[in-house]
C-alpha cells in the first residue's frame, strides 16, 4: 500500500468518525432521542397524563313538569370562553346522563359559535335543528332555553344568545319560536328547587 492511499484512508477514517460524532450530538441523533422518549409515553398506563377539567351545569326537561333541570358534567379545561362554549352546547346536543330529556333531534350539530364583546353570543346550529323540530311551541322554546341557560349558567361573559340556523338568520324555529331577537336567561323556567344562587 502507497503512502498516498494511506494517508486517503486515514482521512477517510477520521471523516467518518466526525460525521459519526455529529450525527449523533445533533439532528438526526435528537430526533432518535425524541422517538425513544415517544414510545416510552406511548407506554404509560391510561390515566397517567392528566387533563385538566372544569364542571359544567346543562340544562335538560324533566320527565314530570315543563322545566328544566340542572345535569353536572366534566369538560376539559380551555383557555378560550368560545371553546368551552362550543364543549358546553356539543355537551347538551349528546343528551342527559341521568334520563332527563333532551329537547334536540338526535342530528343536529353544532356549526359555530361566536362572541361579542358586549356578551351576545351567536350559535349557529345546522339545519336539522329546525327541519326536523316539530313537536310544536313549547318543544321549540324547552330547546332555546335549554341553550341559553347552559351558555349563561356557565359563563358571566354571555349574557345573550342569538340563534342562526345554517349560518343563517330565521324568522322562527319551525314555526313557533322567534328568533329575530337575542335571548336572556328565563330563571323561571328552571325548576324552582335547583335555581343558581
Amino acid at each position: 500500500m502507497t503512502r498516498k492511499q494511506l494517508s486517503f484512508l486515514v482521512i477517510l477514517a477520521s471523516s467518518l468518525v466526525i460525521i459519526a460524532i455529529l450525527f449523533l450530538t445533533t439532528g438526526e441523533g435528537e430526533k432518535l432521542i425524541k422517538r425513544r422518549a415517544g414510545v416510552e409515553e406511548a407506554n404509560l398506563p391510561m390515566g397517567a397524563v392528566e387533563i385538566p377539567t372544569q364542571k359544567i351545569t346543562l340544562f335538560f326537561l324533566g320527565e314530570e313538569d315543563s322545566l328544566l333541570h340542572p345535569e353536572e358534567r366534566e369538560i376539559r379545561q380551555t383557555a378560550s370562553v368560545v371553546e368551552a362554549a362550543r364543549l358546553v352546547v356539543n355537551e347538551l346536543l349528546r343528551g342527559s346522563q341521568q334520563g332527563l330529556i333532551s329537547p334536540f333531534p338526535p342530528r343536529v350539530k353544532l356549526r359555530e359559535i361566536y362572541l361579542t364583546d358586549n356578551g351576545l353570543a351567536y350559535v349557529d346550529f345546522s339545519r336539522e335543528l329546525s327541519e326536523t323540530h316539530s313537536l310544536g311551541a313549547t318543544s321549540e322554546m324547552m330547546a332555546v332555553y335549554a341553550v341559553v341557560s347552559s351558555l349563561t349558567y356557565n359563563f358571566k361573559e354571555i349574557k345573550k344568545v342569538f340563534f342562526l340556523i345554517d349560518g343563517r338568520e330565521r324568522e322562527t324555529l319551525s314555526g313557533h319560536v322567534n328568533l329575530r331577537r337575542p335571548f336572556t336567561p328565563l330563571p323561571e323556567l328552571i325548576a324552582s328547587s335547583d335555581n343558581k344562587d
